[in-house]
């Protein structure tokens, strides 16, 4: 799962036994070559999506990392985009890889559940990002994007179908968690990193009490399961106009 640049496992484990915060500053110069980052054919199916829907002035990529999201924007945005994430490492490494050309990328340190901006987004989008929080925590992060948004402004990020119940992903993820769970038991500070913590559902009634009108697309460049359900579901949240 790892590529020969990605982290060793002894790297591996000094991060996990970090805050959130610390174990991303860690694992920031080798994150592009782990799984934990959206992979491109994600992020290139999410740009043409937005390019179907309306022009983008301004745009924010929400808990940014080494900023794949960021790229999004500036392809899809006239005017202005801003990463933010609160780790420096991630932002040092986003600064870093962003390249000069194109639309200049502002870089803001600031945790997602207070974010320092008013209403002046057209556009957040958000990759990989919400297993680094507690479900109780989603409403208030959700209201938080609220907030930054200019109203008719739009909340957007792909959610990928679950793997089915009994399949080698599953158990994976399904072990994966409970080693997390077990580490958070026994070991402080917490390091937040669920990846079947975030339910649909919760996702869907947290967009709706923060205000937001809720409409869900897919990806159709991944196609749809056995049972019919696209494998990429795009979410699209947007802020009532005045």
């Amino acid at each position: 799962m790892f590529s020969p640049e990605g982290p060793r496992l002894r790297e591996l484990a000094v991060q996990a036994l970090s805050s959130v915060e610390r174990g991303y500053d860690l694992l920031a110069p080798k994150f592009d070559h782990t799984p934990f980052r959206t992979p491109d054919s994600v992020l290139d199916a999410t740009v043409s999506a937005l390019r179907r829907t309306r022009p983008y002035a301004s745009g924010l990529d929400l808990c940014c990392g080494t900023g794949a999201g960021v790229d999004v924007l500036r392809q899809v945005c006239g005017e202005s985009v801003t990463g933010v994430d609160f780790s420096a490492g991630m932002l040092e490494v986003a600064r870093e890889r962003t390249s000069p050309r194109g639309l200049p990328v502002g870089w803001v340190r600031a945790d997602a559940r207070a974010l320092p901006f008013g209403a002046v987004f057209d556009l957040v989008v958000s990759f990989g990002a919400f297993g680094h929080f507690l479900p109780r925590e989603l409403p208030g992060l959700f209201a938080q994007v609220h907030s930054v948004l200019r109203p008719g402004g739009h909340f957007v990020f792909p959610v990928v179908a679950p793997p089915r119940p009994g399949s080698v992903t599953h158990g994976m993820l399904l072990g994966f968690d409970a080693v997390m769970r077990v580490r958070n038991a026994v070991w402080r500070p917490p390091f937040v990193m669920y990846y079947r913590a975030v339910r649909f559902g919760d996702v869907w009634r947290g967009l709706l009490g923060a205000g937001f009108v809720v409409r869900f697309g897919e990806l159709s460049e991944f196609g749809r399961r056995g049972d019919g359900t696209p494998r990429v579901r795009l979410v699209v949240a947007v802020r009532a106009s005045a």
